[in-house]
């Protein structure tokens, strides 16, 4: 249930009604917004002077809830906005991790020379295996912050778990949280008192529903830029590295505010298969896309087998501007 108070209330009384309703107080666009477990069922009287407008749920999908708002949410990534009416699609392009400075160098000159203008790179890598390439840490961030300076590209990269989730917060402009880490409430709650925008990647073994309600703990605390991604679940197939669903991303689509990012890299987990996931992912007509690509994939040292050569890339960047083209979409 979402209560929006009258124009007014103290403080001291929003504070004391949410104690009774145990709700979760929060301001959205000088309202003072309750929000608090469809559990608790109706007000039933209590607090009716108070209150302006209820909205009632069935579950607790409420901030995220397109009965909520109609109208897609509008996520400003610097400069760039998507979300909304604007019917954008950000590609963000890159390697699955900082591996040198050469190598990110080489990814964003490439980047920067097609008009792509946000980059990808995992600094904190959270790997299956304790045996393989675990990332560059703190030492990865200072780089991407190097060629963000450089370069203007916006920034995106992941958080593998609590104890750097402010280090990441403050270098990146987007911070992801990845599959691993979506159930990471620790996480969760850092990013709802950050206002930098959030992408939240569902976790290969969870439902649409559950990537939804790790979205309402970010915005329960506040934070309005929260971006859902989804990257493939783990299914009966073995030919391919996940499933990507588009069904589900397509409920994303319809029944959240939420904008909607896709990842055909990790959906399919092969190179020869990212270019037709992607244009597929295309034409569904979502905020974003991120796609994996390396200067030298057969040498990268995280998965290697699903990104992209530079010049792959490009031939698979200039199909999706004319699938953009065809279902009104534009990429920026």
């Amino acid at each position: 249930m979402i209560i929006h108070l009258k124009e007014g209330i103290s403080t001291e009384q929003a504070d004391k009604f949410a104690e009774e309703l145990k709700a979760i107080k929060i301001a959205r666009e000088g309202k003072t917004i309750l929000v608090t477990t469809t559990e608790n069922g109706g007000l039933n009287g209590v607090g009716r002077d108070l209150v302006e407008k209820v909205y009632e749920f069935d579950t607790d999908i409420q901030l995220a809830s397109s009965d909520y708002l109609v109208t897609k949410r509008e996520v400003s990534i610097g400069n760039i906005q998507i979300g909304g009416h604007l019917n954008n699609t950000l590609v963000i392009a890159g390697p699955c991790a900082v591996e040198s400075l050469e190598q990110v160098e080489k990814s964003a000159q490439f980047l920067k020379d097609l008009g792509i203008s946000a980059m990808r790179a995992g600094s904190y890598k959270p790997r299956t295996s304790p045996y393989t390439f675990q990332g560059l840490g703190a030492k990865g961030l200072q780089i991407l912050d190097d060629i963000r300076n450089r370069y203007g590209l916006k920034i995106v990269t992941e958080v593998k778990d609590s104890t750097h989730v402010s280090e990441v917060i403050e270098f990146a402009d987007v911070v992801q949280v990845g599959a691993k880490a979506m159930f990471d409430y620790a996480i969760l709650e850092a990013c709802g008192k950050s206002n930098k925008p959030i992408m939240i990647k569902r976790g290969f073994g969870a439902t649409a529903e559950e990537l939804v309600q790790a979205a309402e703990f970010v915005l329960s605390g506040g934070n309005e830029n929260v971006i859902v991604c989804e990257r493939g679940i783990r299914t009966y197939e073995n030919k391919t590295r996940f499933t990507l669903d588009l069904s589900g991303a397509i409920y994303l689509k319809h029944k959240t505010n939420l904008p909607v990012f896709l990842d055909p890299s990790h959906g399919i987990g092969h190179a020869y298969g990212v270019p037709d996931l992607a244009r597929s992912c295309m034409a569904v007509g979502v905020e974003g896309l991120l796609i994996e690509t390396h200067p030298d994939p057969s040498n990268a040292l995280s998965d290697s087998s699903q990104q992209l050569h530079h010049e792959d890339f490009k031939v698979l960047h200039k199909s999706l501007k004319r699938v953009g083209d065809a279902i009104g979409y534009r990429i920026v």
